[in-house]
């Protein structure tokens, strides 16, 4: 690199300045700058190349050990926040003290929205099963493709997108049955989640109705508003969330970084979900208290319902996955 550099300076710099001290003197000046610049430059390229060695460095416990610290630390104060407000310490009345006043619409409001909810975990769980059992698309499924994982995305995002739109109208029509193709394809998705095991699925679903249970009582006995203005945090940590995720396509967790986004993804998406599940169950309280009885569009239980059945998805995977092992250190 510094034999480059000095065929670039120009053989006039050194014939002009013969017999002249200054120019000799200005010669040497020029050769040390040079000189400073390729050292400069080797500097740079090794610090480049301890960047990448660090990058892909064997994996340790460290990232695992913070996720898990994490993760302990939001249900300690989960379980603190439940006694506090279950206990009415709080000077702020919850949805629960108002529950004992409010008229029959919204109780059946609540009551419908829960009611899609079960039915949708129920058919979420009867399509992963179904699915299961035929190896053409358990294949399908399982397919790491750019084009599988565009088109999985697509059909969820999609399905989701059009059960939205629909207008609801009371008993079974065409807002029920696009809710039900949502549910279906979410069933698909997560179908290759049996090859865990059935213990460890039945064991994550009897956590995940504990989480589920305890964060509903805690967004049920908070002020109404304590965690509706979560919103804009709440949408930051999902992208951080998401480009983890995605970023952890391309780094094993065998190395350092890779490990790293792998706990983010993991430790920080069940906590960010787990925060989302205040959220949306009190959104749900919220719209079915305030959306006008005679209003032109009804309530809609459908997409209330979505919010929550999201999150507690995602709150069963990551807690299958490690309980099946995906939440240590991969050797």
């Amino acid at each position: 690199m510094f034999a480059a550099r000095l065929t670039r300076v120009p053989l006039t710099a050194f014939v002009t300045g013969l017999g002249k001290a200054s120019s000799g003197h200005t010669s040497c000046m020029t050769i040390r700058t040079y000189a400073n610049e390729s050292r400069f430059g080797l500097r740079q390229a090794v610090k480049r190349k301890t960047l990448k060695e660090m990058a892909q460095a064997p994996a340790t416990d460290t990232a695992f050990t913070l996720g898990r610290t994490g993760v302990a630390v939001a249900s300690g104060l989960g379980i603190g926040a439940l006694c506090y407000y279950g206990t009415g310490m709080s000077s702020e009345t919850g949805a629960i003290d108002r529950a004992m006043l409010w008229p029959p619409v919204v109780r059946q409001r609540v009551k419908d929205t829960y009611m899609y909810f079960a039915g949708s975990i129920a058919m979420t769980a009867v399509s992963a099963i179904a699915v299961s059992r035929s190896p053409a698309l358990m294949n399908l499924m399982m397919k790491n493709s750019w084009m599988a994982i565009g088109a999985t995305f697509a059909a969820m995002i999609g399905s989701g997108m059009v059960c939205r739109s629909i207008p609801y109208q009371e008993g079974f029509g065409t807002k029920q049955l696009a809710w039900m193709v949502h549910s279906g394809i979410m069933g698909m998705v997560v179908a290759p989640l049996v090859l865990l095991g059935g213990p460890v699925l039945i064991r994550a679903a009897w956590y995940t109705a504990g989480v589920v249970g305890g964060l509903s009582a805690v967004a049920i006995c908070a002020p109404s508003d304590k965690f509706l203005n979560m919103g804009g945090p709440l949408a930051i940590g999902l992208g951080l969330v998401l480009a983890s995720s995605i970023g952890g396509m391309f780094l094993p967790p065998s190395t350092a970084l890779g490990a790293g986004l792998y706990s983010v993804s993991m430790y920080g998406g069940l906590v960010l979900f787990g925060l989302f599940l205040l959220y949306d169950t009190q959104r749900v309280i919220k719209m079915a208290e305030t959306h006008p009885q005679y209003a032109v569009q009804p309530f809609d239980p459908v997409n209330a319902s979505i919010g929550i059945y999201i999150d507690t998805l995602n709150i069963f995977i990551r807690i299958a996955m490690m309980m099946a092992g995906g939440g240590g250190r991969k050797k």
